[in-house]
């Protein structure tokens, strides 16, 4: 019997309550290096379960405009992977009642190291992976040194998915599956898509993994809605906007984003 991952422990811990988890979602580097670390320690402390610390990347194909300015602005900075390994360790030393994942596409993390990635992330403390363009099928060696260092990996399927597509990808990842609600970019929506539902239900039929739901939630009705048929509801541009609303008042953004994990978590508990 293997010990629960960090990431399954956490969720298993907001199921217990009877509600979804928030998992939280900001690139490293925005808007400084320490700046970041900052905000993400605010999403916790504001009631986020997981926090999930981008990779930025300079063509960010499944991010919208407002994610896409913030890996502008910490590419810019010269915001590196040591800084994202930095910002995660800072933030599960500080937070260890958290989960802390990074949300990277595949090729920075090939270009880096394999297995060197995955050894850098654990020992910094990190929980796992989410690889949003990492097809399965190209996974096999990743999952492996993933799997040494007790690192799971959260692949993403979408309402396009068919359901032999659902079991494959489900089959293949751990901790939980990130249900993308809407097709298209990353941002936040006016409605929650009406696909995500019959999405966590198909998904559901695939696998024990707890499904969470993200692509467009920025309010607590939003996450109260999602919450009421996912495991967790997935924050990120709503938290972006916040602290490019703050126009580089440090203080003024870690309020704002610590209040809306507040709001949010408070949603998630209505079910």
């Amino acid at each position: 019997m293997t010990m629960a991952s960090k990431l399954t422990a956490v969720l298993a811990a907001a199921k217990a309550e009877n509600r979804a988890a928030l998992i939280g979602y900001l690139p490293a580097g925005f808007p400084t290096v320490a700046g970041g670390i900052e905000a993400a320690g605010a999403l916790i402390e504001g009631g986020c379960d997981v926090v999930e610390v981008g990779l930025p990347h300079s063509d960010p194909v499944l991010d919208g405009p407002t994610i896409q300015t913030a890996d502008d602005i910490a590419l810019r900075g010269g915001v590196r992977i040591k800084d994202v390994l930095h910002t995660v360790a800072e933030v599960a030393a500080a937070h260890p009642e958290a989960a802390v994942l990074v949300m990277t596409y595949w090729n920075p993390v090939d270009r880096y190291g394999v297995a060197r990635f995955a050894a850098d992330l654990a020992a910094a403390g990190g929980a796992g992976c989410i690889l949003p363009d990492l097809p399965v099928e190209e996974s096999e060696e990743w999952r492996k040194a993933a799997g040494e260092h007790g690192l799971d990996t959260v692949f993403v399927v979408a309402p396009s998915s068919k359901d032999a597509r659902l079991a494959e990808v489900t089959a293949a990842g751990s901790g939980f599956v990130y249900a993308a609600a809407v097709m298209g970019v990353t941002g936040t929506r006016a409605a929650v898509g009406n696909l995500a539902e019959d999405l966590v239900a198909r998904t559901r039929a695939t696998t024990e993994l707890p499904v969470c739901v993200g692509l467009g939630v920025s309010n607590a009705a939003q996450a109260a809605e999602v919450a009421r048929f996912a495991d967790g509801v997935i924050v990120g541009s709503a938290f972006v906007q916040r602290i490019l609303d703050a126009d580089g008042d440090q203080a003024a953004a870690l309020a704002a984003v610590r209040a809306l994990a507040g709001e949010l978590a408070e949603g998630v508990r209505r079910r």
